[in-house]
This record gives C-alpha cells, structure tokens and sequence, in this order.
C-alpha cells in the first residue's frame, strides 16, 4: 500500500480509491468515495512514516523476543537477568509519539 492510500485510510478507512503513477495528483475515487484534499492528505504524511517507523520497531523487537523464547519454555527456569531483558523488550515501543523517539530507542543488552 502506498503512503498516499495510508494517508486516505487515516482520514478515511473505508475510502476507495486507485492512484495512477503513485502521484497523488491523479488519485481516482470510486464507488462513491467523497474526495480529500490534497492538503488534507499531504498533512497526514508524518503519522504515515511514524506509523512505519513503529512497524520497523516492533518486527525488531518481535524477533529479539523470538530468539529467546526458548527459554521461557516450561522446563527453563527464566533468570532474573533474561526476564529483565525480555520485558525491557516489550515496554520498549511504551511512550513513544514521535519518529526521533522511535529512531533514538536504545536497545536493551541481551545477557
């Protein structure tokens, strides 16, 4: 899905439309779609690429959770120090609202 049909679902996710070159100067709307401005879309571009932005930081932090999940088996006993770190993984997305929060978040250390 392109940035500008994301941005057109942010301000209305039931809206039909087909871009033609990717330029949001020839969006066509179907099926009755009531049009959006240009500006309108154009101002929804930053939650778009925050919106990415979070998407690219939790497939991360999925798969730093997935190595170790073996080890939360039922016939592991977790450490302190690797329970620490998986939950450090799971709160790490908590609180943030902008893409240099997102693109600053330091990582904890796996143990």
């Amino acid at each position: 899905m392109t940035d500008i049909i994301k941005a057109i679902k942010l301000i209305n996710p039931n809206a039909e439309v087909f871009i033609i070159d990717e330029n949001i100067d020839n969006i066509k709307w179907l099926n009755g779609t009531t049009p959006i401005s240009k500006e309108d879309i154009e101002a929804q571009f930053p939650q778009v690429e925050l919106e990415m932005t979070m998407s690219n930081l939790r497939a991360k932090r999925n798969k730093l959770i997935a190595e170790t999940d073996y080890l939360a088996l039922s016939d592991n006993t977790l450490s302190e120090a690797m329970s620490t770190y998986r939950q450090s993984l799971r709160d790490i997305t908590n609180g943030i609202t902008t893409i240099e929060q997102a693109n600053s978040v330091t990582w904890p250390t796996k143990p």
